[in-house]
């Protein structure tokens, strides 16, 4: 069976997807670069997408909207995207974002699984100075991956790529969706899924570590018109070695994880050598939590940073958990429970 087409980063900081790119990088490219964001049908080629620009941002669906959520999710991009709208990056930067919709068409459904699998990440987040903002997608599919090595009546479509985020907006270049839109979103695109695909059930993941997030996505689920579902919150498993630890974003455990994904999606020019200049940046999980309640008060400690030595980096948490992780252990940990799900989902007893 043949997969759907889409775009995950290959290498960090290089080709045409923006989620490719760290912070830094990337307010380097965005100086100079229109970034794009696409909308186009299910099924484009992942190539055509690519071709669109030389900053791509994930794209939107036809079918996952009506003219009002497509709208209304435009309205929000823009506000978020490069930059908050009030933030002094945004009133600075002379780039702007540049919508291309391409006309609705009805790609062939390829061969489809008894299960379609997908994410539900905030894949245009930043992820600090040395891992790219898609690194919540590239864990999900990674898991995703794993498991259809061992359900062959599985396929992956591609990632629904926004989300309701924690910490990343102030710190710029990540786009934040309301609760109430994701929620009509994922909707429509399982809506879209069910009706291009036709399979008998949906998975669905997600390792973002907002609550919020996750009850949008499971209230999309319930309104959709999907009644054979099931969906995984992947870090729940790892809280003990992030959150417990103070490690929330783009710390020790996504950079264990994101290396053993890929060593090419981390940064080597600043990780590991330079792991005490990215400490020096991190924000604190306690000052992220107090700033969490006042959004202008966050952007502008972010902003107040970029004068000091060591600017705040994008990372909430604690880079140096990482000398204490098994990222094997971690990855294992969450392909048991979505092994389990599967199994579950498929309502099978031939993989036990």
């Amino acid at each position: 069976m043949t997969d759907c087409s889409f775009c995950l980063p290959q290498k960090i900081n290089d080709g045409p997807l923006l989620t490719s790119y760290s912070l830094p990088k990337l307010k380097e490219q965005i100086q100079f670069e229109c970034p794009v964001l696409p909308i186009v049908s299910l099924g484009t080629p992942a190539d055509l997408i690519e071709d669109m620009g030389p900053l791509v941002l994930p794209p939107l669906y036809h079918e996952a909207m009506t003219a009002e959520v497509k709208s209304s999710l435009l309205e929000r991009i823009r506000h978020c995207f490069p930059y908050y709208w009030e933030s002094d990056q945004r009133k600075s930067l002379e780039t702007d974002l540049l919508v291309v919709e391409m006309p609705r068409f009805e790609w062939p459904a390829p061969a489809t699984g008894k299960v379609v699998c997908f994410s539900v990440d905030t894949a245009v987040e930043e992820h600090g100075p040395h891992l790219p903002l898609a690194t919540d997608t590239i864990q999900s599919y990674a898991v995703l991956d794993q498991l259809k090595r061992r359900f062959p009546d599985i396929m992956l479509a591609p990632p629904v790529d926004y989300g309701h985020l924690t910490w990343g907006l102030p710190f710029g270049l990540s786009i934040d969706i309301t609760p109430g839109l994701l929620v009509q979103y994922v909707a429509g695109y399982t809506d879209a899924i069910m009706k291009w695909l036709q399979p008998a059930g949906i998975y669905v993941v997600d390792v973002h570590g907002s609550i919020v997030h996750r009850e949008a996505i499971q209230e999309g689920l319930r309104i959709s018109s999907c009644d054979n579902y099931r969906f995984r919150w992947l870090h729940e498993p790892l809280i003990q070695f992030a959150g417990e630890r103070g490690d929330q974003h783009a710390g020790g455990v996504e950079t264990a994880l994101i290396e053993l994904i890929s060593p090419d999606l981390v940064d080597a020019t600043l990780f590991p050598n330079g792991i005490n200049r990215i400490k020096a940046g991190q924000m604190s999980m306690d000052e992220a939590i107090e700033l969490s309640a006042d959004l202008p008060a966050f952007v502008s400690r972010v902003e107040a940073s970029l004068q000091e030595k060591y600017p705040l980096n994008g990372i909430v948490g604690d880079i140096e958990n990482y000398e204490y992780l098994d990222a094997q252990e971690m990855m294992q940990r969450m392909w048991n429970v979505a092994s389990d799900d599967l199994k579950t989902l498929l309502n099978e007893d031939a993989y036990e």
